[in-house]
Order: C-alpha cells, then sequence, then structure tokens
C-alpha cells in the first residue's frame, strides 16, 4: 500500500509537469501540443558460472514535447523537470516548428478517439526485494542448470530483473491521463558441449506479478535440456517439406505480419498487402483478436501513446484480414481512421485448431521443426522470406533429432495461406499469444 501511495503522489507531480508545460507551449505561440513521460525505476543483478556478474540500479525517465505550429511541428525532450528546464525544452521544441515543413496530415489526435476516463487494468504489482535477494534467484536458477548434466559444461549466465513505473500523457484536448505498471524477469542461458560440438540455449520468464514468475529451479533445468537436446545437430538434404514453428519462435511470423499491415509501410507503398482490408490473408481456419483490457497484461493498456482509446477487435476473421494498424498521423495519409496503434499492438489472441504440441507433431507427421530463427531475410514489400534456421527433424509425430545450418524460404502470401494449423499451446510471455504454426510445405536450403 505504502508503494501505491508512493507512486500516485510520483505521478501527481509529472501530471503537473505536463500541465505548465502545455501551458508554455500554449503561451510561446503553439496551436496545440501533446506531452508525455515515462518513468521506470528497478534493479537487474545477474550472475555467470555461480558469481555476481552485475547489479544495476535504474531509475530513467524524460519528457517528451510535440507541438504543432500552423501546420509544422516541433519536438524536444528533458530528463530535468525543473520549470527552467521545461520553458527551455518548449522553446526548443517551438523553434524547431519555425524551419519544419507544413504538413496537413500532422497534429493531434481528433478528441472524439481519446480516452479521456481509461480503464484501471491493474498493471502495478511491486515487489520489494534487496540486492542479495536477487543474486540468489539468479544463483539458484543457474545452479540448477549447471547440475542438470555433466555435458553443460559453461554459462552465458541467469539474470533476474524487477521494474516499476509510470506513464503520464497529456494534450492541449484537455485529456490529462496516466498509468502505473511493474515488469519482473528471469532469464537463464546454458552452454552444453559433447566431443567438439557445443550448443546454446536459454529459457525466461516474464509477468506484471513477481508471484507468477516460473520457479527458478525448473527455469534452469529447462535451459538445460534445451541446450542439450541440439547437439549433435546434422544438416538436411535441400527438399521441400512440411515446416512447425514453435510457439516461442511463431509470433516471428505474425511479427512480420504486423509489419505489412502498419500504417506507415502502407501509406509509403511499401507493403505487400496494400489494398486489403476483406482479403483472405490467411487460411480461413485462423483468427487473431485484438484483447487490450487484459487484466495484468503484458502488453495491455486503456489508450496509445498518442491518448486514443484502445478497442477490443478483429484484426483476421476467418482468415480475412478486417483491419490495419493505424496511428492518427498514417491514417490521416491514407484518408482512413486511427486504430489507436500508435506504439504498437495489445494482446493479440491467436485461434488454436490443433490441439496441444504433441498433437501439432503428430499432425506434423515427417517434417521440420523449427525452434530458432536467425537473420533478417524477409522483404516486407515483395513478401519474400529467407531466414537461417535451427531446430529437430521429426518423424512418424515424433523428433528424431536436432538440425542445423539450413534456410527456411517462401512467400508470406503463400506461407500465410498454408498455416492449416495453429496449436493451443500458448507461449505468455509477449504481446501475441498464439501456439504453434504448422506451414503446409516450404523450402528447406541445406546440403
Amino acid at each position: 500500500m505504502e508503494q501505491k501511495q508512493s507512486i500516485d503522489h510520483s505521478i501527481e507531480q509529472v501530471k503537473d509537469s505536463v500541465s505548465k508545460v502545455l501551458e508554455m507551449a500554449k503561451k510561446l505561440g503553439a496551436n496545440s501540443a501533446e506531452v508525455s513521460i515515462s518513468k521506470m525505476q528497478g534493479l537487474s543483478v545477474s550472475t555467470r558460472m555461480g558469481e555476481v556478474d552485475t547489479v544495476e540500479f535504474n531509475n530513467d525517465g524524460a519528457l517528451g514535447i510535440s507541438l504543432y505550429k500552423d501546420g509544422r511541428k516541433g519536438s524536444a525532450s528533458t530528463a530535468d523537470l525543473s520549470d527552467s528546464a521545461l520553458q527551455q525544452s518548449v522553446q526548443a521544441a517551438i523553434n524547431i516548428a519555425d524551419y519544419t515543413s507544413v504538413d496537413p496530415c500532422a497534429g493531434l489526435a481528433d478528441k472524439q478517439s481519446l480516452a479521456f476516463e481509461p480503464e484501471d487494468l491493474d498493471l502495478y504489482h511491486p515487489q520489494p526485494i534487496t540486492p542479495d535477494q536477487a543474486i540468489e534467484l539468479a544463483r539458484e536458477t543457474e545452479v540448477a542448470a549447471l547440475e542438470r548434466d555433466q555435458r553443460i559444461i559453461n554459462s552465458d549466465g541467469a539474470n533476474f530483473a524487477s521494474y516499476e513505473g509510470f506513464k503520464v500523457y497529456g494534450n492541449s484536448h484537455s485529456q490529462l491521463v496516466a498509468y502505473p505498471s511493474t515488469r519482473h524477469s528471469l532469464t537463464c542461458m546454458m552452454i552444453a558441449g559433447d566431443a567438439d560440438d557445443m550448443q546454446r540455449d536459454y529459457n525466461y520468464s516474464v509477468s506484471r506479478e513477481f508471484a507468477n514468475l516460473q520457479e527458478p529451479k525448473i527455469l534452469g533445468e529447462q535451459a538445460a535440456d534445451a541446450a542439450l537436446a541440439r547437439l549433435n545437430g546434422r544438416k538436411l538434404a535441400t527438399q521441400k517439406c512440411p515446416v512447425m514453428f514453435r510457439a516461442d519462435v511463431a509470433n516471428s511470423l505474425f511479427g512480420h505480419f504486423i509489419s505489412a499491415i502498419s500504417g506507415g509501410n502502407l501509406y509509403r507503398d511499401s507493403s505487400f498487402l496494400i489494398d486489403s482490408i476483406g482479403e483472405q490473408v490467411f487460411n480461413e481456419h485462423l483468427q487473431i483478436r485484438e484483447m487490450p483490457f487484459i487484466k495484468r497484461g503484458l502488453a495491455s493498456s486503456a489508450f496509445d501513446s498518442e491518448g486514443v482509446a484502445t478497442i477490443e477487435r478483429d484484426i483476421i476473421k476467418d482468415g480475412h484480414l478486417q483491419s490495419y494498424l493505424l496511428t492518427s498521423y498514417s491514417a490521416r495519409k491514407l484518408g482512413l481512421q486511427t486504430t489507436g496503434n500508435a506504439g504498437g499492438i495489445h494482446n493479440w489472441q491467436v485461434s488454436a485448431n490443433g490441439g496441444d504440441f504433441d498433437a501439432m507433431l503428430k499432425q506434423l507427421g515427417t517434417g521440420l521443426l523449427v525452434t530458432e530463427l536467425m537473420g533478417q531475410g524477409v522483404n516486407v514489400v515483395t513478401g519474400d522470406y529467407s531466414r537461417g534456421a535451427a531446430g529437430f527433424w521429426v518423424e512418424n509425430g515424433e523428433i528424431a533429432y536436432p538440425v542445423s545450418e539450413i534456410t527456411i524460404a517462401g512467400n508470406l502470401k503463400d506461407i500465410f495461406k498454408s498455416l492449416v494449423l495453429s496449436g493451443n499451446d500458448f507461449d505468455l510471455r509477449g504481446s501475441i499469444k498464439t501456439g504453434s504454426l504448422l506451414i503446409e510445405q516450404m523450402q528447406i536450403s541445406g546440403q
């Protein structure tokens, strides 16, 4: 309770600073302005081979202002919230606006789209923890991994981090909103060796609530097991075959989809999904729903970085594209309305029709299970996709042996439409809640 009262007091102080900046901007000739500040403080510790590697205390935050004067935009920021520093920042933004070009699409989000009374999404769960306690959590995780098997020969370390902070946003439409949040994480990366072969893999847990982190011993053992499973990998012959993306890498496919439907790429004609609203983009079984109001969600938010109210909505329905991802600026460029996605997406839920992980392997039958992707060989303009990969060869629905040094390729348009199964083995550690994904066929380049 004491921590909540303290952060509420800090928020009120920052709200006062935001209000001052908005008033200064008005007095100096700005037609409108918006101000945001995010402050975060916390502790991060890491161990390596049982010894303390780093202990870091962080207390970061800066105020940013964007103002608009006769269709011209100027921006500035400062970490100093004294009245003189705020005045200097506003004056700097005014000076910049005097030299920028007029842009009819620039400006605040429309007033009717803003969240003036945002819902409390229960994102603030602080955990009082000393450096010694944090070190012990990291050390316990790493020791469990090191003791798992004699082939665990080295460690890239374990890390525990706990942060709390808040975001405040205000603008000339008399909107002034804020929310506090926390984020706790535990990570472990291990190195396994057998003869001349060495492999690295990791495991991690992240949550708004400390109590929901995975138990250190289990997390460490799973990191060790992941590294061990990759030993003595083989190469594959070049071929076409079914490919299954494990849940923790499956979200990367949706990451490319997000880029393709984001307003910035659309108005620049830099996407393979231009003019695709209502078109079938995925296999008809697939549904994607954006759910911003999940309590304690990692990507939950009642408003975006422009103060626009978020909404629950379909992104994909029966395989068909229902919505782009637009800021107020990109929406104006396209002649559309903002979707409340300035700053990113909010808790995507991907449908499941393929059962759990083992059931998905059975459906894969014989083919490639991808557990790691490398490189950035994706062209969002054409949809061409080519990335380095590692994982496991599956035969008759069971993992046969690890594979490495391969490349998987195709075109995202074809990959999306040949996504025949999505699992219910959901990875809950990010903004996209998806299970494993089975693609009917992809090109594998190996030996």
